[in-house]
């Protein structure tokens, strides 16, 4: 028996299309994946107002230097920073204004 759908063709075809699939898909639960960690989120919001290197984010957010480079490795991975090497040492920054945009959609959602 064939079940009969209440969306219409065109409203169908829009979901279809608009839904996204394979790599699309797969580059977006990564993207989101990043903002579902507290440090991650940190040190976002701290690269949000100044470029940092380890140590500074390290000292103001009271974080581990070991546990900062290795989510701030993380977060190159994914896209979301870059590294900029002056001398010995490494300046990180967010990649796009973009990520303080989607970070600062969170907050207004949750009505902060």
């Amino acid at each position: 028996m064939t079940e009969t759908l209440l969306l219409d063709r065109r409203t169908q075809g829009m979901v279809e299309s608009y839904v996204p699939e394979g790599e699309v898909l797969f580059h977006l639960v990564r993207f989101f994946s990043v903002f579902s960690d507290n440090t991650r989120l940190r040190i976002l919001s701290a690269l949000a107002i100044s470029e940092m290197c380890v140590t500074d984010i390290s000292r103001v957010l009271d974080i581990n230097q070991t546990t900062v480079s290795h989510q701030l490795r993380f977060l190159k991975d994914a896209g979301l920073v870059t590294a900029d090497r002056h001398g010995k040492v490494i300046f990180y920054s967010l990649k796009s204004e973009i990520v303080n945009d989607v970070l600062l959609k969170g907050v207004e959602f949750l009505g902060y």
